[in-house]
């Protein structure tokens, strides 16, 4: 079929266009390519010997690893989204061993991901654009999380290539490569849910508006591909059950979790909301230019996730009925639609994590969606400064508007792998590590942990959690990792308000059997406006106080023993 391009395209010249197809790049476009890959990898150096979050990446290294032990989540530790992740670690740590470096590569590949996918979508746009979107997604979403390989970020790469690959078959001359592009591009859609189940909607949308691009008689592929990956869910609720997946998955998260997680809608104007972005704010590098006071920023940055949605889906939208078999139009309404969707992320907890979930993918849109309205509205400019204003005003937003923590963090990752303000210091024990950020911390963790590694035995019971197990708001799982030769005596290897702490949750039986327990200091200060501020349960303090003796009291961080053990 024919395609119409945008003029936006001209400048790149007809003969780079035919071979501007997916699988087919020339000279010009490797180096665009190879100008991303620069982007992405600059911060990597630094980012290995960063502190990420020490619950969700100690999670990301311990869960697998009890899968590998014969645990499986849902059953036997608590897991608030879909399996695929964890298994697909549980496979990297199977080959290539348990360490923090592999699972950050891992994390690295995910933004990859994700770069490279916005690339492939964006590219009917003129390599300009593919190249400014996905550097865009870079900066704003490799801050949050650092190169921890969470199922966030493995779900979003895989669901865009889906979106990449489906516009590959759809342009395929060859009706068997066509059939298998549409078989890849469903599988992707489906492990994208495997990895988080709360992304159908997204996926949904984006590969339904495929789906009705194809002619009657060729969708099926499409579904063949998604039904296939979104079955490996039976063996996972075969070996997880039907009930405990279903309540790890959907109950949990949705609807006892959220009083203890959820923050005020629009974030405050005069304060950070989120305990761990007030955290974030005692890492302050320079910035050479004015801004606004980081709650501010938080604020504006919140509501421009629905305003670059509007927009994007309405540059969608004018493209589609001005040039509905257009290749642009084709790449971008699939992709408006699946951004749109990403709106939920935003809604649920708008701290600065989720406000990248969503804006790491919609500004990287905004830009198509910029240079086809001015396509349609200036026709009379030159492509070169459509390009460019469409590019300059995402920029603008990023580096004048919104700068703290997607431009000034990326800048800081950058300056810390070529040696400057380095953050990060490392806790050991064996060949295994975690960075911590505070120096005295780490030095407390150390202590903590060279003390257990000198008197615990392997087979014995470690619990994890805060000091006041009445309020289980956060963890340090990383002790874990550190100790695979001790067993987690508890189901609530990670620890969120509403579930650990509840009357019912278990948590004083386990206590009351371990063998030792690592309590953190560090949480007791969280005090976010939700009901993370409440004490619940006050058994395992209870069973703390009646059973345990304090082994060593390393500020931050307290060693407990069994009494009758000692």
């Amino acid at each position: 079929m024919s395609v119409e391009p945008l003029a936006s395209d001209l400048d790149e010249g007809a003969a780079d266009r035919s071979e501007s197809r997916f699988g087919r790049l020339n000279r010009l476009d490797w180096l665009s390519l190879a100008i991303l890959a620069v982007v992405l990898l600059a911060p990597v150096p630094g980012l290995m010997q960063y502190q990420g979050p020490p619950m969700e990446e100690g999670f990301m290294l311990v869960f697998p690893e009890q899968i590998l032990q014969g645990n499986f989540p849902h059953r036997d530790f608590l897991h608030l989204y879909g399996p695929g992740s964890l298994y697909m670690l549980a496979g990297v740590y199977e080959v290539f061993g348990t360490h923090l470096h592999v699972e950050r590569l891992v994390g690295l590949l995910q933004h990859a991901a994700v770069a490279y996918g916005l690339w492939f979508v964006l590219r009917p746009f003129g390599r300009r654009v593919a190249t400014a979107g996905a550097i865009v997604s870079v900066v704003i979403l490799i801050g949050p999380l650092g190169l921890s390989a969470m199922a966030w970020n493995g779900a979003l790469g895989s669901a865009i290539i889906a979106l990449a690959v489906a516009a590959a078959a759809f342009r395929a001359k060859s009706a068997t490569k066509r059939r298998w592009l549409q078989i890849t591009a469903g599988a992707l859609g489906g492990i994208a849910l495997l990895f988080r189940p709360d992304l159908v909607l997204a996926v949904g949308l984006g590969l339904a508006a495929w789906w009705f691009q194809f002619r009657k008689g060729e969708r099926g592929p499409l579904l063949w591909g998604f039904v296939a990956a979104m079955a490996l869910y039976i063996p996972h609720l075969l070996v997880s059950g039907v009930g405990d997946s279903i309540q790890g998955m959907f109950i949990e998260p949705v609807f006892e979790l959220r009083g203890g997680r959820r923050l005020p809608i629009p974030p405050s104007w005069g304060e950070v909301d989120g305990f761990l972005q007030r955290a974030g704010t005692l890492r302050v590098t320079g910035w050479p230019l004015p801004m606004l006071d980081i709650a501010k920023q938080i604020h504006i940055w919140f509501w421009m996730v629905p305003l670059s949605i509007i927009f994007l889906v309405f540059g969608a939208w004018r493209l589609r009925r001005r040039s509905p078999k257009s290749e642009q139009a084709l790449a971008l309404w699939p992709a408006a639609l699946f951004g749109a969707a990403l709106l939920q992320q935003a809604i649920q907890r708008p701290d600065t994590a989720h406000l990248s979930w969503v804006t790491g993918v919609t500004f990287a849109l905004v830009i198509a969606a910029a240079v086809s309205l001015l396509e349609e509205w200036k026709a009379g400019w030159q492509p070169a400064a459509r390009q460019g204003i469409a590019i300059g005003g995402v920029l603008f937003i990023l580096i004048a508007v919104i700068p703290f923590y997607p431009v000034r963090t990326y800048v800081d990752l950058v300056g810390q792998s070529l040696g400057y303000n380095k953050f990060g210091f490392n806790i050991e024990r064996d060949s295994r590590v975690f960075p911590f950020g505070d120096s005295h911390g780490a030095a407390d963790a150390q202590e903590v942990v060279d003390t257990l590694d000198e008197l615990s035995s392997p087979g014995e019971t470690l619990i994890v959690g805060p000091t006041d197990l009445s309020r289980t708001n956060y963890s340090d799982v990383f002790f874990y990792h550190l100790f695979p030769d001790l067993t987690p005596g508890t189901q609530y290897i990670e620890m969120d308000p509403g579930l650990a702490d509840a009357e019912d949750s278990g948590l004083a039986e386990e206590v009351a059997v371990a063998d030792w327990l690592i309590l953190s200091d560090a949480w007791s200060g969280w005090d976010e406006p939700n009901d993370s501020a409440d004490s619940r349960s006050p058994a395992p303090n209870q069973v703390v106080e009646e059973q345990f003796c304090l082994v060593t009291d390393a500020g931050t961080f307290l060693l407990y023993q069994r009494c009758e053990a000692g």
